[in-house]
C-alpha cells in the first residue's frame, strides 16, 4: 500500500531518514529526535497508522531501529481552529492549480496550521497528495496561488520564479501619497528585524525591487497596484511602509499592534491581494494569465 493510500486527507507527509544512533526502536529515536513531541503523541500516530515506513507500511513502537531508515510520518495539531472562509478553485489542468486564497489561511501546514490551510483543503478535495504550492504569499495576504499538480512537470514551472519569468501583480489599499509621482521603483535592501517575524531596510545594494502604480484615488486611502521583481518576505508591505503609507489593517508595519500568535480579528483584513500571474507556460509555450476574483473595495 502506498504512503498517499494511508495519508490523512491525502495530504503529503514529513519524512525522516534516521540519523545515526544507538536506539532499540523507531520509537525511541523519534522521542529523542524530537523532544518536543510526547512519546505518548508517537504512539497514538503509530496506532492509527500515521507513522509509516517507505512502502507506506505501518511501524509500531515494536520496530527495530536501523540508521538511514525512511519514515513517514503526518503531522498533526490538537483542536485546530477551523478559519471560516473558504478557498476558490479558479483552474486546474494535468500540470497546474491556480487557487483564490482567502485572508487568514495559510498556504502549507506550519505551527499550529496544520488541515485548517490551503494546501490540505486542495489535496483533500481533489484527492491529490502531490499538490504543492509554487510560491507562497503571507497567511494575511488574499488572492492568487499557483500549485503543481504533477511532480514530473514540477521543475519547469519552478523555474520560472527563480528566473523571474512569473510576472506578479499586488493590489493594496493605503493611505494616499499626493506629494509623490508615480509610477514609482522602491529598490531597496531588507534584512531581518527585531522581533524576529519583521523586516526593515537597511543601507546597502539593493535586493528588493517594486513597481508601485496608483490604480484608483479613494480620498485618503488610494489602491495601489504593485509588481514586485523581487519576492523577498514581507517586501510589499515595507516598501509602502516605509513610503509613508503602511497597508491597512497590518499588524507588523510600520509598528507591530499584534503579535503572531494574537487572535486573528475576522473584520480587519490586511487589504493586501495577490491579484495576477502571468507567465509563458514552459511545457505548451502559451501565454497564459490569471486573475483573482477577490476585491479589496
Amino acid at each position: 500500500m502506498s504512503v498517499q493510500a494511508r495519508s490523512p486527507s491525502n495530504m503529503r507527509p514529513s519524512t525522516l531518514h534516521l540519523p545515526r544512533g544507538n536506539w532499540a526502536t523507531v520509537l525511541d529515536c523519534l522521542c529523542a529526535h524530537f523532544p518536543a513531541i510526547s512519546r505518548e503523541v508517537w504512539l497514538q500516530r503509530m496506532a492509527r497508522e500515521r507513522v509509516l515506513d517507505a512502502q507506506g507500511q505501518p511501524l509500531s513502537p515494536l520496530t527495530a531501529y536501523r540508521e538511514g531508515l525512511k519514515v513517514h510520518y503526518f503531522r498533526e495539531v490538537p483542536a485546530e481552529t477551523p478559519i471560516p472562509f473558504e478557498e476558490t478553485l479558479l483552474h486546474v489542468d494535468e500540470h497546474l492549480l491556480v487557487a483564490d486564497k482567502p485572508h487568514f489561511l495559510p498556504v502549507m501546514p506550519a505551527g499550529e496550521y496544520v488541515e485548517q490551510t490551503l494546501q490540505a483543503r486542495l489535496a483533500k478535495r481533489l484527492g491529490n497528495a502531490d499538490l504543492v504550492p509554487l510560491h507562497r504569499i503571507d497567511r494575511h495576504t488574499a488572492g492568487l496561488v499557483l500549485f503543481s499538480t504533477n511532480r514530473q512537470s514540477r521543475g519547469q514551472y519552478q523555474a520560472l520564479f527563480r528566473l523571474r519569468e512569473m510576472h506578479k501583480c499586488y493590489e493594496a489599499l493605503a493611505p494616499a501619497l499626493p506629494h509623490l509621482t508615480f509610477p514609482l521603483l522602491r529598490a531597496t535592501r531588507l534584512k531581518g528585524a527585531e522581533p524576529f517575524f519583521r523586516m526593515q531596510e537597511v543601507a546597502g545594494e539593493a535586493n528588493t525591487e517594486t513597481r508601485i502604480e496608483v490604480a484608483q484615488q479613494l480620498g485618503e486611502h488610494w489602491l495601489y497596484r504593485l509588481y514586485p521583481v523581487t519576492g523577498k518576505k514581507h517586501q510589499l508591505r515595507v516598501h509602502l511602509a516605509a513610503l509613508g503609507a503602511p497597508i491597512l489593517n497590518d499588524p507588523f508595519y510600520p509598528e507591530v499592534t499584534d503579535a503572531p500568535d494574537a487572535p486573528d480579528d475576522y473584520s480587519k483584513p490586511l487589504k493586501l491581494l495577490a491579484r495576477g500571474l502571468a507567465f509563458d507556460d514552459p511545457i505548451t509555450g502559451e501565454r497564459r494569465s490569471f486573475e483573482s476574483r477577490l476585491s479589496l473595495l
